[in-house]
């Protein structure tokens, strides 16, 4: 018996080494930008991984909080599944080796803005991220049927007749073709595309990009959510400051030590990260800088903020006596490449997960830490998918690749970067969108990522209300981003 093809995965953050590490026995080829390890936004995730498992919570709970972050535009069903599959993939990381933090003999669990009980689990205080990849990267090293290669870029996806064949990829300059009846895209997000992100500099959106070139259908490009605490420094890819602090009793104050968050929301300072980031932006606009207070709290510094600890002490800052300046920053793409529940996009043998992919999970605004619990739980549902497929539609025609394209060159991107951060942040009115457009303009036929941009800029452009992450100034059910909001 001939052996079966081997999946291709692209992308080598937590939902592309959940899928490989699923698809057992199936051969997988494991594709990544960077060395192991370190190309995705996985590696900087701060947050946990949301799970209704402490007393008083509910996985009903866990759905209603993640509807209302969402605005009611997410698939319930798929929220559903998500909330349900929560407690299982815990333990299910747990046997891979992940160290989750625990006090007194039980998990420890925190909480985070939108979350009305405290259901994140941690690994490492906000080092989870990292932890969690470590040991999901230390697995598939070691698993037989995956075959991992690093330092490779992907610039195409290869095509016969309407299904997907396979890859090319570029490896140290030489070019080379994988074929494969399966190509997984888990390529994170566009954050990097905004002049100021939390993510990581090659966060640019080329997966989405290349599914877009292969003609697939996507949805939602105008729901970027930003995170209201970035490390205030000037520079693009900016350290977060985690949610977690406000969970534990952080205030954000303006320049005159006065809580920016009091009056508006029931939540106040965790209320749904939309919101509290709309206030940052409007309070540093408007008095030029917002400060994070976590000063005088009883908190184990090197135990549960180690990462926030260490970046801050490395640029001159000591949260434990002083107040750290903050910044809301593109942080998590709700679009992408539109899938089902189990991954599949609109072309045959071409798989999404993780950011990349939008099956309507999020809606209009993600949850917070339910970001990693969908790498896991829709990565662990695909692998297994796909494992147990038998690839029975033949794949035949001549064999087209549909390239990605030449990228922007370093001033371009600094040109795009700076456009959609002031026309597509978390304020945008209609002509700014217009004129967003009009700038990028020129530099559609000079590179993939000004076509990315001109998509969610025209995308937002459609949406003319306000809902969710996508807040238009401009619209009829517009409210001041100060007017009182109820949880």
């Amino acid at each position: 018996m001939p052996a079966r093809a081997p999946i291709v995965v692209v992308g080598s953050g937590i939902a592309g080494l959940c899928t490989a590490l699923a698809a057992a026995p199936r051969p997988v080829v494991l594709l990544s930008r960077k060395a192991r390890g370190t190309d995705s936004a996985s590696v900087l995730a701060q947050g946990g991984i949301a799970a209704a498992i402490g007393p008083g919570d509910s996985i009903e709970s866990h759905v209603a909080d993640t509807l209302a972050a969402g605005c009611g535009l997410n698939d319930v069903s798929r929220v559903r599944m998500l909330a349900a599959a929560a407690p299982a993939a815990i333990e299910w990381l747990q046997a891979q080796g992940v160290a989750f933090d625990h006090a007194e003999g039980t998990l420890k669990l925190g909480r985070e803005g939108g979350h009305r009980f405290a259901r994140i689990v941690h690994a490492g205080g906000d080092a989870s991220g990292e932890r969690i990849s470590a040991a999901l990267s230390a697995a598939v090293a070691v698993a037989a049927h995956v075959e991992w290669r690093s330092d490779v870029d992907v610039d195409a996806l290869l095509m016969q007749g309407n299904r997907i064949s396979g890859v090319r990829i570029n490896a140290g300059g030489h070019a080379e073709s994988i074929a494969s009846p399966a190509v997984v895209l888990a390529t994170g997000g566009i954050g990097a595309l905004f002049a100021r992100t939390t993510n990581p500099e090659a966060a640019e959106g080329s997966g989405l990009a290349l599914a877009i070139a292969a003609g697939a259908e996507v949805r939602d490009l105008e729901f970027v959510q930003f995170h209201p605490t970035a490390l205030d420094l000037d520079s693009h890819s900016l350290p977060l400051v985690t949610e977690a602090l406000r969970g534990a009793g952080a205030r954000l104050l303006d320049p005159d030590g006065k809580p920016i968050m009091e009056g508006l929301h029931a939540l106040a300072d965790l209320a749904p990260r939309d919101v509290v980031a709309r206030r940052v932006w409007q309070v540093r606009k408007e008095q030029g800088a917002v400060m994070l207070d976590a000063r005088n709290l009883d908190i184990d510094w090197p135990r549960a903020f180690p990462t926030v600890l260490a970046t801050c002490l490395r640029h001159g800052l000591d949260p434990r006596r002083m107040a750290i300046p903050v910044t809301a920053a593109a942080h998590f793409h709700m679009g992408g490449i539109r899938t089902d529940g189990d991954g599949r996009s609109s072309i045959g043998g071409l798989y999404a997960v993780g950011e990349v992919a939008c099956n309507g999970l999020h809606g209009a605004n993600r949850l917070a830490s339910n970001s990693l619990l969908e790498c896991v739980v829709t990565g662990r549902r695909l692998g297994t998918h796909l494992g147990a497929c038998m690839d029975s539609e033949a794949i035949e025609g001549r064999t087209q690749a549909m390239a990605i394209g030449s990228g922007l060159d370093a001033a371009e991107l600094s040109l795009l970067g700076d456009t959609l951060w002031r026309t597509a942040g978390p304020l945008r009115c209609g002509a700014g969108l217009a004129e967003g457009l009009r700038m990028l303009e020129p530099l559609l036929a000079r590179g993939w990522q000004a076509r990315l941009a001109c998509q969610l800029l025209l995308a937002a452009s459609k949406r003319a209300h306000s809902i969710g992450a996508h807040w238009r100034e401009d619209a009829e059910n517009a409210v001041s981003v100060a007017a009182p909001i109820a949880a």
